[in-house]
């Protein structure tokens, strides 16, 4: 079981959030984490929106197992029963995903709960309020990875920062246009396909990382998937 974060060290989160693609095949899906991990990420999430209860269950359980060998948290989207039935460090929700206070008291004061917020400063503030570990704004960027309805601003992080948890960005995030998020105070950038459909994933991972030292004062155009 994947030992739980102290809220101390969930506020500390800062770095690249990877999200894992739509994949069938579990050895695959883990083929392809794999190499990624030791790279030293933030955060993993496991989100596959075409699979079924039997194979989430089974992906969840050995993605778990792959993260605690590289000391990495396992964040499970959507569905905290599944996050707490495997013992993931936590899980992500978001607007229809169930009670984010119910969350809490299932998974502990330890767990890793993330909450999507959009664009909504003031859902942010209640998901702090009902016991998230971190807020989740976006998409910033056009996207191909998902359906999106929601542009969030570089407005949002700074005004987010008097909530005093990590500030994840996500949607159409290259190693680019990271940079003035992060500039901003995105603490955490969160990616799918920037990195899965590259080339060479490794690459594009690392590409994003070296933006955390690079900071930028302008937001950039341009987007990746």
């Amino acid at each position: 079981m994947n030992t739980p974060f102290a809220a101390s060290a969930a506020k500390q989160l800062r770095g690249l959030y990877l999200l894992t693609p739509d994949e069938a095949d579990t050895a695959r899906l883990l083929a392809r984490v794999a190499p990624l991990l030791g790279e030293g990420i933030a955060l993993l999430q496991y989100r596959n929106k075409q699979a079924n209860a039997a194979l989430k269950r089974e992906q969840a359980a050995s993605l778990r197992n792959l993260c605690e060998e590289h000391h990495v948290p396992l964040v499970i989207n959507d569905d905290v029963r599944l996050a707490h039935a495997i013992g993931a460090s936590g899980a992500h929700l978001g607007e229809d995903d169930g009670d984010l206070r119910a969350a809490r008291e299932l998974l502990g004061a330890g767990a890793i709960l993330g909450a999507s917020c959009y664009d909504e400063i003031g859902r942010a503030q209640r998901a702090v309020e009902a016991g998230a570990s971190y807020v989740a704004f976006g998409a910033f960027f056009p996207t191909t990875t998902k359906e999106t309805t929601h542009r969030a601003d570089v407005s949002l992080l700074r005004e987010a920062e008097k909530f005093g948890v990590p500030r994840c960005c996500i949607g159409g995030i290259t190693p680019e246009n990271a940079k003035p998020l992060i500039a901003a105070g995105a603490e955490l950038i969160a990616v799918v396909g920037g990195v899965f459909n590259a080339a060479d994933p490794v690459a594009a991972l690392r590409e994003y990382k070296a933006a955390f030292a690079l900071p930028s004062p302008l937001v950039g155009e341009g987007s990746r998937a």
